[in-house]
This record gives structure tokens, sequence and C-alpha cells, in this order.
């Protein structure tokens, strides 16, 4: 019969005993509510529903290798929750009826599987298949508050489903489809965009308890360096109508009058455009955002009107602003007219840390292949 006997420890050799996996599981919440989103994606998807009928595969493998901690997308296009003739719930997809149940199966399946699993979603949606955002967030990375209009309220939802605004704690995310300006001095068109431009002016302005992160469809080409062909844009017309007013001539997106209350939004909000800021010079491949329709006569006609526009005070993080596809034949669109904005923050140091401050710098390095000294 074979004696076992326990070995004797020597002095400080016995081990620690380890955490209870309740405990670890405690531990990492509490590590994981002091961090912060780092890196964002922005996309007009329009018809989130056709991109995951028709292009999914491709787009998730691009979210999996980029692996954003916030998504916010722009042109959902499907409907919100409720019965015909009845209060509609914006924030819920629509389930009533057959089609709208399977439809909301498919989106809702697709966003369930790797890597969309890993996020929590919020929806901004309207009664029919129009306009409408989503905004996604890593579950360990939740917003202290969420909300759908200008005026901050949490009930409320904007009208067509235009705005996601939530708060972090170090700073504040707007996700916005900006009102397309149209052709025409009408309601729907001239008069829209102006008191959306006014209104996301006063909102900016009221904003300056903690740094903005605005993202999304802004539907602004800013300057001349913006768009592929200035000449072309400047000059477009719908159906040989020509506005009274000169400014108002051209392009949606890129008249004068748009521009010039872009121009006025940014240096009264004390916003950057985090793209320009890092990329001074035009790029006709990868500098644009939008692309018209590759037969007729917008084809290679391009533009930038998706947008990471950040407060000064977040000047000195900008690790990365990136267009996220290229060319005439719409490579990474992932079957939309748009294609994905990716934006970088480099951690946030601590004033006094020499040590927080070469993380910065190593992080400017792993993102650009620079450090950012401007």
């Amino acid at each position: 019969m074979k004696r076992f006997f326990k070995p004797i420890e020597k002095d400080g050799s016995a081990k620690k005993p380890a955490l209870s996996p309740a405990k670890k599981e405690t531990e990492n919440e509490e590590e994981n509510k002091k961090r912060e989103p780092l890196k964002f994606l922005t996309w007009n998807a329009n018809s989130l529903l056709l991109r995951v009928k028709n292009n999914w595969p491709d787009f998730s493998n691009f979210v999996t290798t980029f692996d954003p901690d916030v998504i916010a997308i722009q042109e959902v296009r499907m409907p919100a929750a409720g019965s015909k003739g009845a209060p509609k719930n914006p924030g819920e997809l629509k389930d009533d009826t057959g089609p709208s149940r399977e439809e909301k199966r498919t989106l809702l399946r697709a966003l369930s599987s790797p890597p969309f699993g890993d996020f929590q979603i919020w929806w901004s949606l309207v009664e029919s298949k129009y306009a409408g955002t989503a905004l996604l967030v890593k579950k360990y990375l939740q917003p202290k508050k969420v909300s759908f209009s200008l005026d901050k309220s949490a009930s409320k939802h904007e009208p067509d489903g235009r705005v996601i605004f939530a708060e972090f704690e170090t700073f504040r995310l707007l996700n916005t489809y900006s009102p397309n300006n149209g052709w025409k001095e009408e309601e729907n068109a001239f008069q829209r965009r102006r008191k959306w431009d006014k209104r996301i002016l006063e909102f900016v302005m009221q904003c300056s308890e903690k740094p903005l992160i605005w993202c999304g469809d802004l539907n602004v080409s800013h300057e001349e360096i913006d768009v592929s062909h200035p000449d072309f844009f400047s000059a477009a017309k719908l159906n040989g109508y020509i506005p009274p007013n000169k400014e108002d001539c051209g392009q949606p997106g890129f008249t004068l009058a748009e521009r010039k209350r872009f121009g006025a939004l940014l240096k009264e909000g004390r916003l950057l455009d985090a793209y320009r800021f890092l990329n001074k010079e035009k790029d006709m491949d990868y500098g644009f955002s939008w692309s018209g329709n590759p037969i007729g006569n917008y084809r290679d006609k391009r533009m930038r009107i998706d947008y990471f526009v950040v407060s000064e005070e977040l000047k000195d993080r900008i690790a990365a602003c990136e267009m996220r596809g290229r060319g005439i034949e719409l490579e990474g669109f992932y079957g939309s007219d748009h294609y994905p904005v990716s934006f970088e923050l480099s951690p946030q140091a601590t004033p006094d840390s020499k040590q927080g401050s070469l993380s910065i710098i190593q992080w400017q390095i792993q993102c650009t292949g620079k450090v950012n000294r401007k």
C-alpha cells in the first residue's frame, strides 16, 4: 500500500488562490466601464436589408478585420413597428405582417451572427422604407444615455429617423442622416435643409459640456477638393430649372449656400473635419465617399459627403480617418452608393503621464504609419 504525503511548501512559495469566475467577470466589467470607444465606422447602407441579402459576407469580413467599437448606419430603410393606422414605435422593427416578420427575422439573424453579435443596436425608423438610422455599440462599451432627436428628448424621435445621439463618459456621439437639399425652393427641399442646418448649429452650440464626434451622411461637400469634378457639380440642374438665388444653383450637396452654412457651422461650433485635417491634398482614388451611377452622365462623378466631424478638443487624439472604398467600379461599396468611412482616436492620456503620451504616438504610427504633429 502506497503512502502519499503532502509536500512541505517553502515560505512564500504557496500559490495565490485563483479568482472565482464570478469575481473575474465583475473585475472585467469594472475595467470595461473605464474604457471608451476608439474605433468608429459610418456607412450609408442604402437599404440595410438589401445589403444583408446581397452583400453581407463581404461587409462582415470587412467589419471583422477593422473591428470597430461603434458602427453608425444611415438609410436603414426598414419600417417602424406598429400596425396600419396605429401609432408607430420608431425604436423597433415592424413585424405585424407576414412579410415584415420575415424581413425582421432576416435582418436580426444577420445582426446576431459574428461579428455583429458583439454589438447592442439602437434604431430610429419611420413608417415606410425610407431614411432611418441605426447605431451599433460593443456591448462592453455601452453609452450612458441614448436619445433620438436634436432636442435630446429620450422618447421623441426625429422625423424620418435622422438622428441617434449617444453620450459616453468622455464624449458625445451624433449619428445623422442629413436631408438632401433638393433642387428647388420648396418645403421639402431648400427650406427643409436650411431649417436642418440651423437646428444642427443650435444643437452643437448647446453641446459644449463634452467633446462631440459627429458622423454620418451629412449630404454636403464642403470644398471643391471634396468633389471629383467641381465644374460639373456647380453647373448641374434638374430639367433645366435654375433657382432664383445663384447660391442655390448646382448639385444638391454642392451649392454655395450649403457649403457656406457648413463652413460657418465648423467655425462657430469649433469643429474639425477629421479626414481633411489629416489629408490636405485631393485624392482622386480614395478621396470621396459617394459615387454616381456607373452608367450615364454621373459615371466617375464622386463626392465626399460622409464625415467624421469632431470637437477641436479632440484634435491631438485624431489618429486616422479613412475612406474605405475607391474608384468608378464601386470597390468597397458593398452594394451601396456610399462606402464606409472609418475613424480612430488615440487612447486618452493622463496629462502628466509620459507613458500615456508614448502610447498615443505608438497608436498613431500603428494607424497611419506616421506621427500626427499637427
